[in-house]
C-alpha cells in the first residue's frame, strides 16, 4: 500500500515515514500544500495523511482540491487543531478520519488499515487464499497455521494481490501501490519479487495472465 504524508514538521514526518516503511508501506512525503498536490496528481495513493497547518497552502484547501479530483480518495487528517469546530470542518470537507496531535503511531497505523479495508468492501483483516491466510493487521502470512516469513516488499505485493483477488493486477499497478516515487519503472523489480514469492508460497498461488499481470 502506498501513502502520501503531508507534514511540514520534519521530525513528525520522518517518524511517520520510518514507521510505515518498517511495516511494509511505500511512503512519499510533502512538506507544504503545493508540493502535496504536485505529488498527488503524479501518483496513485491508497491513503493521504494530511496536516492542516501547512506552508504555501492550508491543509483544508488541499483537501478541497483532492475532493474535486477524487471523491473516493481516503484522507486521514493529522492535526494540532483539536477544537471540535476544526474537526467538523475537516470532516465536512470530506476527510475520512481525524486524529489530533500528539498521537500514537500504532493508532494512526490502525486507522490507515481501517481506511484501506473500507475501499475493498469491508475486507476482513485475515484474507483466505486456498490454504493461505493473509493477515493485513499483523502483516503476516500463514499456511496451515505455520507462518511463512516474507520481506516487507513481498508482503506488500501479496497483500495487494489478495485485496484484488481474482482480478489480474499489472506490474505498473503494483509499482504504483507497493513502491514509492523513487522506483525505476524500467527495472525488473516486480518480476524478481514475484519469483521470490512463488518460491515461498504453495504452488500456483500467484498466477500470470499474459499481457495483463498477476492474480491470486
Amino acid at each position: 500500500m502506498r501513502l502520501l504524508i503531508v507534514e511540514d514538521d520534519k521530525g513528525i514526518c520522518t517518524a511517520l515515514q520510518k514507521g510505515f516503511q518498517k511495516m511494509g508501506y511505500a511512503v512519499d512525503c510533502a512538506a507544504d500544500g503545493a508540493m502535496a498536490l504536485e505529488r498527488y496528481y503524479s501518483a496513485s495513493y491508497d491513503v493521504v495523511l494530511l496536516d492542516l497547518n501547512l506552508p504555501v497552502m492550508d491543509g483544508l484547501d488541499v483537501l478541497k482540491e483532492i475532493r474535486r479530483e477524487n471523491a473516493r480518495q481516503r484522507v486521514l487528517i493529522l492535526s494540532a487543531r483539536t477544537e471540535i469546530e476544526d474537526k467538523i470542518a475537516g470532516l465536512d470537507l470530506g476527510a475520512d478520519d481525524y486524529v489530533g496531535k500528539p498521537f500514537h503511531f500504532l493508532e494512526v497505523e490502525a486507522r490507515v488499515r481501517a481506511l484501506i479495508r473500507r475501499d475493498y468492501d469491508s475486507t476482513p483483516a485475515a484474507i483466505r487464499i486456498g490454504d493461505l491466510e493473509v493477515h493485513t493487521d499483523k502483516r503476516k502470512v500463514f499456511c496451515h497455521g505455520e507462518e511463512i516469513p516474507l520481506t516487507a516488499k513481498e508482503f506488500g505485493i501479496l497483500e495487494y494481490l489478495a485485496l484484488h483477488r481474482g482480478c489480474p493486477v499489472s506490474s505498473e499497478e503494483l509499482i504504483e501501490h507497493v513502491w514509492n516515487e523513487e522506483v525505476n519503472e524500467l527495472t525488473a523489480a516486480v518480476k524478481v519479487h514475484i519469483n521470490n514469492l512463488r518460491k515461498k508460497l504453495p504452488e500456483d498461488t500467484i498466477k500470470t495472465v499474459k499481457g495483463s499481470g498477476y492474480y491470486v
